[in-house]
């Protein structure tokens, strides 16, 4: 099976501190944290630097920075149940995740971290889903757990639940939207603690004590599908979470798959949608272990560094032309330097500022728009 080496990197308790007061700080995401960590080199400067970026992208205060003892009190809470958190490059942080532009800097990790370095593959449904559903997802599982791979799903009820419960002696990874003590929905603490157990984990990239909200669940997607070498849905109706984690999946060159289901139940039309749209055919578990074994053995692309230096200058021409040039419409980075007919360095450095400032929403395949 293709098991990734285990790094030797491991962060000083100083320097964890650090990354987790930079993405608890207001305006920073996973995307912002990467390129000031990139522009840097440390997460303590680009701390130092945060108010004065703010300022330069427009906003009236300074949004509020992580203090150290709130991210050591985050730290010590977490450690308390065994949650530890990891940055990309250590051991424990799956792999496939790692190599995403909008990978958590910092992922809380709870279980055992053998499994989260195993190939993954994620089966997410219907909530409510149908008896047949809800016997498939737990054939398959089980037929994907015995062919060596961790099933990844997010703890919800109906596909989610049956995919965790039938791959439990295989090992089976959660992925929370909440904070690790704040599990959702609230029965399913049992079937966490039995994964765990069983030797499976459970990952979030969001605080201690943070209830999940809506706005959550797509979020929590991009980690199902992202760790997994690609994502099967077994029935989603044609406006679902399930559908929302098939398109990530295919925008991050994850593999989809899709069970079908009757023409007369609403809870498979968005699977058969899907089927018509590309996604493989699914019937079985050969269905997708023949298509995700040539890619098992293919080295995993790293992220490429953004190494343009932050230290230019915009003058307020460039500022003035690069932000009305942004609407609520998103835009590609790459129409925007040309239309700007500035140096990327000098748009990167804008945009930054004004998603500081809170001015801006980055989005997916590079987009970007006025917040």
């Amino acid at each position: 099976m293709d098991v990734k080496t285990s790094s030797t990197t491991r962060l000083t308790d100083a320097e964890r501190v650090d990354r987790l007061r930079l993405i608890r700080s207001d305006n920073v995401g996973p995307r912002t944290f990467r390129s000031l960590m990139n522009h840097f080199g440390s997460a303590r400067i680009a701390l130092q630097r945060l108010p004065d970026l703010a300022r330069r992208g427009g906003a009236d205060r300074p949004g509020r920075i992580c203090s150290e003892e709130d991210a050591r009190a985050e730290l010590a809470a977490g450690n308390r149940i065994g949650v530890r958190l990891l940055a990309p490059e250590e051991t424990g942080y799956p792999p496939r995740l790692a190599t995403l532009d909008d990978a958590p800097p910092l992922l809380g990790v709870r279980g055992a971290l053998a499994a989260l370095m195993r190939p993954m593959l994620a089966i997410v449904g219907s909530r409510n889903a149908s008896g047949a559903g809800l016997k498939f997802a737990g054939t398959l599982a089980r037929d994907l757990a015995d062919a060596g791979f961790v099933i990844v799903s997010g703890l919800a009820r109906g596909i989610d639940q049956a995919a965790h419960r039938a791959s439990l002696e295989g090992g089976t990874v959660a992925v929370l939207a909440g904070g690790h003590d704040r599990i959702y929905p609230p029965e399913h603490e049992v079937l966490l603690a039995s994964l765990l157990e069983a030797g499976g984990a459970a990952i979030s990239e969001m605080p201690m004590g943070h209830a999940p909200r809506a706005r959550d669940f797509p979020r929590r997607n991009r980690l199902i599908s992202g760790a997994a070498l690609g994502v099967v849905v077994v029935e989603a109706a044609l406006r679902s979470g399930s559908l929302i984690t098939a398109r990530i999946a295919a925008e991050q060159g994850r593999e989809v798959f899709a069970v079908p289901g009757s023409p007369l139940d609403p809870r498979a039309a968005g699977t058969n949608d899907l089927i018509k749209q590309g996604a493989t055919l699914t019937t079985e578990a050969s269905d997708i272990i023949s298509a995700v074994e040539p890619i098992m053995g293919r080295p995993l692309a790293l992220r490429e560094p953004d190494d343009e230096p932050l230290d230019v200058e915009p003058d307020a021409g460039d500022r003035a032309r690069i932000t009305a040039l942004l609407g609520p419409t998103p835009l590609l980075l790459d129409d925007v330097i040309r239309m700007a007919a500035a140096s990327p360095a000098t748009v990167r450095a804008v945009l930054l500022e004004l998603e500081l400032a809170g001015r801006l929403e980055r989005h997916g395949g590079g987009l970007v728009s006025m917040s």
